[in-house]
């Protein structure tokens, strides 16, 4: 028997963004007397919510069509124009729209914060009477007799650094549920868990995925144009054969969410994403948006990058995985939003048919299906092979082979190629193949340094807990990770986490900072010899973000 408390419900969802909220809206909308929670790992809802964002509000206006009346903060500003360029160091090119498939367009679209979005999204779902929990994340997935799902636990809280229990020790609380969704976002470690104990991913190519890190600007109103969107490709990643690009949207209040995404597939172990973004602030078209402005926010997340062929199972016994927990981002688009929160739509129609046939704790054997048949299928078969060509064959040929597959694809010409992918951490290669890059030093205005970026993260764990961030061998970075990559996760983490300390007395060790980490997961990604493993931390820690 356990001894710790326990708590009923009929559905108990893991994850307070898009997927998740949408998902119990839905359940609430269906049902009023469905019995909903929401886990949140972050300190309130939104707290940890990171996006560019430009929204699709395809999904929203199905959830709850009349938001643009009801005081929702996304209907602020409208997207107005949409500009594309292929920078060089010193200049651009700008690329017309006209020559892309209809589904590029970002008309009728939305840009703002997604947190804030979320933040609203909570509040319609309290009104409808879900009960939501945030600063509790869900540590472990509890199993009934048969394997099937019945649930999540909450980790204890009040653990020393030594596994000791202090004054204020309180262990976690179980959620029990006929259904549980894991709408944990990208690289989710309870879906990280489940995938591989069940086999959800046996039969789709690997998720591969970009580290984006985002920064939020105060600019001159002068140089402020509401609802404009601006995305780079090129310079500098082209400089190291890396694929990815920048991001720039003009949202309301005279500020500015920009932007770098990186893909993680990346060979040289020299290549610092952060740094990449740093540059590219500096370029003269960027930099003249920002000069005379004020960065008021930082922040980093792992994003979804697989596309339609890297989606796993759905539905397992006891429950199903939504949003980008699944991997529903649609690359070229940048948008993953409405996606995910279709997918939780879809995802709550189907429990509701359940229990309204007096069911629980099976499987959902028609969510899967009812995915397949939706916009979302359709959306993401037509993109498929976009990324999987421009990593290929290189942003310039890439970019016009991915277009081409793209309009191919809308036309109903058949096509039916689609294209592999290689996880992520695989693609490092050896130091002794490349040379560092001379990454130039902050200047304090545009650019800056990693620790003071940190702090404009506004991340906070408590010290005195154990690491939540696990080496599975606690040699391997000095005998493995430091001779032949140069310890990479110096450089690929945002936030400072690792740091090799003890050179020059000839005894090098890896120091983990993991009061910095933002919970961008990417050390658990890009890791060579997968040996970092990231876990939930004790309540409420991590970034606390506001208005990204």
């Amino acid at each position: 028997m356990s001894e710790r408390e326990s708590m009923d419900y009929d559905v108990v969802i893991v994850g307070g963004g898009p997927a998740g909220l949408a998902a119990a809206i839905r359940l609430k909308q269906l049902s009023a007397d469905t019995s909903v929670c929401i886990l949140e790992k972050g300190s309130e809802i939104g707290a940890h919510i990171l996006s560019g964002a430009v929204v699709d509000p395809r999904a929203l206006d199905e959830l709850l069509p009349d938001w643009r009346e009801q005081g929702c903060p996304l209907a602020d500003t409208p997207v107005t124009d949409n500009w594309h360029w292929v920078l060089s160091k010193k200049g651009k090119m700008s690329i017309p729209h006209w020559p892309m498939p209809p589904l590029m367009s970002n008309k009728g679209c939305y840009t703002g914060s997604l947190g804030n979005l979320c933040r609203w999204l909570a509040e319609q779902a309290e009104g409808l009477g879900v009960e939501i929990f945030p600063g509790f994340p869900a540590a472990e997935i509890l199993y009934d007799d048969a394997g099937a799902v019945k649930g999540v636990a909450t980790g204890d809280m009040g653990v020393a650094r030594d596994g000791s229990h202090k004054a204020d020790y309180q262990s976690g609380m179980e959620l029990h549920a006929k259904y549980t969704l894991l709408a944990e976002g990208a690289r989710g470690h309870l879906t990280k868990q489940l995938k591989k104990k069940l086999a959800l991913d046996a039969d789709c190519q690997p998720q591969i995925y970009g580290l984006g890190i985002k920064e939020l600007w105060d600019i001159d109103p002068a140089r402020h144009v509401p609802g404009r969107v601006i995305h780079t490709q090129g310079w500098p990643l082209s400089t190291s054969g890396t694929n990815g690009g920048g991001f720039l949207y003009h949202q309301a209040n005279n500020q500015v969410a920009l932007g770098f995404v990186t893909w993680l597939n990346y060979a040289n172990p020299y290549v610092s994403p952060f740094e990449e973004l740093q540059r590219w602030k500096q370029h003269p078209e960027i930099r003249a948006i920002l000069e005379g402005g004020k960065r008021v926010s930082y922040g980093a997340r792992a994003i979804n990058d697989g596309g339609w062929q890297s989606v796993p199972k759905l539905a397992f016994p006891g429950g199903a995985l939504i949003g980008c927990a699944a991997g529903f981002v649609n690359v070229p688009r940048i948008k993953g939003s409405h996606t995910a929160m279709k997918s939780g739509m879809l995802a709550a129609e189907n429990i509701i048919a359940a229990l309204n046939a007096r069911r629980a704790g099976d499987e959902l054997a028609d969510y899967q299906p009812a995915v397949n048949a939706s916009w979302i299928a359709t959306e993401l078969k037509l993109v498929r092979n976009v990324l999987p060509c421009v990593e290929r064959y290189g942003d310039a040929l890439g970019t016009i082979l991915g277009a081409t597959d793209m309009w191919m694809r809308t036309l109903k010409i058949g096509l039916p190629i689609t294209m592999k992918h290689h996880p992520d951490n695989e693609a490092l290669m050896r130091k002794d193949l490349y040379q560092p890059i001379n990454y130039p030093k902050p200047d304090g205005v545009i650019s800056f340094d990693r620790l003071t970026s940190v702090s404009f993260s506004f991340t906070n764990h408590e010290e005195d807990q154990p690491c939540h961030l696990q080496l599975k061998d606690p040699e391997v970075p000095i005998t493995v990770n430091l001779p032949l990559y140069d310890s990479p996760e110096q450089r690929y983490c945002p936030a400072g986490v690792y740091e090799i300390v003890g050179r020059d007395e000839g005894a090098p060790r890896l120091q983990i900072n993991a009061q910095n980490c933002v919970h961008c997961k990417t050390c658990d990604i890009k890791d060579p010899t997968q040996n970092i493993n990231w876990v939930a931390p004790q309540g409420g820690g991590g970034p606390n973000y506001p208005n990204m």
